[in-house]
C-alpha cells in the first residue's frame, strides 16, 4: 500500500465511511479508523445505521483527509469482509490512543457492543502531493 495511505490512517485524521441505504441512497459517517495488514479497520457499535447497511450490502467507500492539509487525501472503495467483535474495547482503546492520546475509550456505554468493520480495499485513489496556497 502507498506510504501516504498508511501515514494518513496512522494520524489523528477523521475518516469518512459511505454505505448504501436500503433505498440505494448514500449514507456517510465520520469515524475513527486505522490501517493494518492490508485492511482499513473501522470501529463502530452494533445496530448503528452503517452496521445495518453493511449487513445488507458490504460495499463501502472510505475517505481520509489530513487535518493539516485538506488537499492531502485518499479515497478507497472496498468491501467489508468481516465484522469482528470488539466487546473488550481493545481496538476502540487503540484508536482512542491514536486520536485522543488516552488509554481508554471514554464514550463506553453499558448497552453498547463495539465491532470492527474489516474493509478490503478494491480501488485506492491517492491524490498527488498538493499544498494549499499561503
Amino acid at each position: 500500500m502507498d506510504e501516504k495511505v498508511i501515514k494518513l490512517f496512522s494520524e489523528k485524521n477523521l475518516v469518512f465511511i459511505a454505505t448504501v441505504m436500503k433505498d440505494g441512497a448514500p449514507q456517510v459517517s465520520p469515524v475513527w479508523a486505522n490501517y493494518e495488514d492490508g485492511y482499513v479497520l473501522i470501529n463502530t457499535a452494533e445496530g448503528r445505521i452503517k452496521h445495518k447497511n453493511i449487513l445488507r450490502d458490504p460495499r463501502v467507500a472510505v475517505s481520509v483527509v489530513s487535518k493539516d492539509n485538506p488537499l492531502d487525501m485518499v479515497t478507497i472503495r472496498g468491501t467489508v469482509e468481516q465484522l469482528i467483535p470488539d466487546y473488550e474495547y481493545k481496538h476502540a482503546n487503540k484508536l482512542t490512543q491514536q486520536y485522543m492520546g488516552r488509554d481508554h475509550y471514554p464514550f463506553k456505554r453499558d448497552d453498547e457492543k463495539r465491532i470492527i468493520l474489516k474493509i478490503k480495499p478494491v480501488k485506492v485513489f491517492v491524490l498527488p502531493e498538493l499544498k494549499m496556497c499561503e
